[in-house]
């Protein structure tokens, strides 16, 4: 479990540059036949140059040289080769385009030329030491002559070494997370259902579906929508407003009795974070909305901006779990989306969305994952909705997730279930990246792979991080219009809704 965040993936680039080409004297330095391959346990200098060094690009180069990245991930490089097997049936199970082979090539080179560095450093040094007593001109002339060679064959070494790593960690961040074992392995077809809560409702007049319902009470104008801003998007009118607000409301209110504390979270936030939290920014069919000449996007969910909020911070022991229910407006360029499935309600620009966040220990987000759905389920089920949760196939994760749950609603207007949350367990994948450690107390044992620390007090560990859905507000509004709908036109609120709306019981048509 501990080392399920190992494989970090988002926004590496579908190609990338080769290394500038060595100098004379380096290739001469490199073909001496004392260079060999570090063996899986690295000395702690050259760890800790990986660590330094290895970086993810955001934004792609050009040129011959390797993109400088901007940020840096604890990308676990020798985990990755100890366990070569599994990593590559997970990336196969995942219909991920990881190129493992290349990541592991890459790293061998990356600790040979590390090695042959930290050779060229001693040399040099060896130079220096002789160089402090006394000598003969001649000796000394040669002794300056052999240390600025050596400086220079550093110098270029050490120029290809940056090249390098930065090249094998755009390829590793293709890699994505490991997967939970009960994970259903195959396409999105495989998914299972884990729990069905009521049933169907049994309507004895023609149903209409959430657009006719919202023309008929006056909820929606996409029309104008569309001449103010384009397809997919769309004003919220009367009722509908209250609508969105008594879910919202509800359901900040229902998640904070659980110990959530609310969040009203910044809808920008830098491209770095969501590449930290597995999103493609700038990748083709991207859902984000970047802004241009600038390093923002539009958040497409509050998980990014509440995976931010602790970034490059270590958490205290006694504040985790550490929860959150936070409120946003949330932006997706839905590419590729088109058809019946996606009309109206469906599929849009904009909408606000409640989003639950979690921060927990790692021994802890199995459990913390399973509250989560416990959560959206009793959510639902309060409103009276017909929903079925599913554990979803490998091949339907996101790159950050271990482990997610979907739950999808009957919506008979529609005449299908419609997906209307999701609960995810990311283990250490974005906390690896967003650099989200916390210190165990000294009671706690330390994990097998962790390295001593010094002090008291113990090394720090990176925490786990899980994001559900409580109310995708769209998605609830189709669910409530189309299952609580009257032969009359009416359609009924559910009891839970009510307080948030002023009393009101039921949605009425428009008399003209």
């Amino acid at each position: 479990m501990l080392t399920c965040g190992r494989f970090l993936s988002s926004s590496a680039a579908a190609s990338t540059p080769s290394l500038s080409p060595f100098r004379n004297l380096t290739l001469s330095l490199l073909r001496r036949p004392h260079l060999r391959l570090l063996s899986s346990s690295a000395t702690a200098s050259a760890a800790a140059t990986a660590a330094a060094a290895v970086e993810p690009d955001t934004k792609g180069g050009a040129g011959g040289g390797a993109a400088k990245p901007q940020w840096k991930a604890a990308i676990d490089f020798k985990w990755i080769r100890e366990n070569t097997d599994a990593v590559a049936a997970n990336i196969r199970d995942r219909n991920s385009a990881a190129n493992l082979d290349l990541v592991l090539q890459l790293y061998d080179e990356y600790l040979a030329l590390q090695k042959e560095v930290e050779r060229l450093r001693a040399e040099r040094n060896a130079v220096a030491n002789k160089m402090k007593g006394k000598l003969e001109p001649s000796v000394r002339q040669a002794l300056v002559e052999e240390g600025k060679n050596l400086k220079e064959g550093l110098i270029a070494l050490e120029e290809d070494l940056v090249q390098l790593t930065d090249k094998l960690q755009l390829e590793a961040q293709s890699i994505p997370n490991t997967t939970h074992p009960d994970a259903p392995v195959g396409g999105e077809e495989s998914s299972v259902v884990r729990k069905e809560v009521g049933s169907q409702r049994n309507f004895n007049f023609t149903i209409r579906d959430h657009l006719q319902l919202g023309k008929e009470l006056d909820l929606f104008d996409f029309d104008a929508a569309a001449e103010v801003s384009g397809s997919k998007f769309y004003y919220l009118k009367n009722e509908a407003v209250l609508l969105e607000m008594a879910l919202v409301n509800w359901a900040i209110t229902e998640v904070s009795k659980k110990g959530f504390t609310p969040l009203i979270t910044p809808e920008i936030v830098r491209s770095s974070v969501v590449e930290k939290c597995g999103f493609q920014p700038r990748a083709q069919n991207t859902q984000v909305y970047s802004i241009d000449n600038s390093d923002q996007c539009l958040i497409g969910t509050a998980e990014i901006p509440v995976g931010g909020i602790h970034m490059d911070s270590i958490l205290p022991d006694s504040d985790l779990p550490r929860k959150y229910v936070a409120y946003s407006h949330c932006f997706r360029t839905e590419a590729g989306a088109a058809g019946a499935a996606t009309r109206g309600l469906y599929r849009v620009h904009q909408f606000s969305k409640v989003e639950m966040f979690v921060f927990c220990r790692p021994e802890e987000s199995d459990k913390c994952h399973e509250e989560l759905i416990t959560i959206e389920e009793e959510l639902y089920a309060s409103l009276g909705l017909h929903f079925k949760t599913l554990d979803m196939a490998t091949g339907d994760l996101g790159a950050p997730a271990y482990r997610k749950f979907d739950i999808e609603a009957w919506m008979p207007g529609l005449d299908r279930y419609g997906e209307i949350s999701s609960a995810s367990n990311c283990t250490d994948y974005q906390s690896r990246r967003l650099g989200i450690r916390f210190r165990p107390s000294p009671a706690d044992p330390p994990p097998a792979n962790a390295k001593k620390g010094k002090g008291s007090s113990g090394p720090t560990q990176f925490v786990h991080t899980l994001n559900a859905t409580a109310v995708a507000v769209p998605r609830l509004i189709i669910c409530i219009l189309e299952n609580f709908q009257q032969e009359d036109g009416t359609v009924v609120i559910p009891e839970p809704l009510r307080p948030f709306m002023g009393g009101l019981e039921v949605l009425s048509p428009k008399t003209k």
